[in-house]
């Protein structure tokens, strides 16, 4: 099979990232986030609480576009798309699972929702080297 792809390790290793969003008067609300990516889906994921700035932000504008991004040293890469807030048990169960994987199992949470960007866009220099990872 060979070597796993780098971007795929560098967006899997423990690493803090940011989430940035626009909001409503469209200044950037930028905060430390967990994310985890679906090379699959090319989503990019963020846990959180309903309550939430960043998840009753993105709620209110449904397919805004935002960025999460990771930085370690002079190695960075940013995903960009379109956010939606979802509810739904197994998209929230889906995200939990993989952020059990990259960084820790969470606490319990019943107003658990998860943030689902869907990758329009990369940048950076840590970039996939195969084909269909990203968009």
């Amino acid at each position: 099979m060979g070597e796993q792809d780098p971007f795929l390790v560098f967006w899997s290793e423990y690493r803090l990232c940011t989430l940035a969003s626009p909001r409503p008067d469209g200044s950037i609300h930028q905060v430390p986030v967990g994310v985890t990516y679906d090379p699959e889906r090319h989503l990019a994921r963020v846990i959180t609480f309903a309550s939430s700035y960043k998840a009753t932000n993105v709620a209110a504008r449904p397919g805004a576009r935002v960025s999460v991004c990771q930085v370690e040293g002079g190695r960075w890469s940013t995903l960009e798309g379109e956010a939606t807030v979802s509810r739904e048990e197994g998209a929230v169960a889906e995200a939990v699972r993989r952020y059990a994987e990259r960084y820790r199992q969470p606490r319990p949470n019943p107003d658990r929702v998860v943030i689902e960007i869907a990758v329009k866009r990369v940048m950076g220099n840590v970039r996939p080297e195969r084909a269909g990872i990203v968009p």
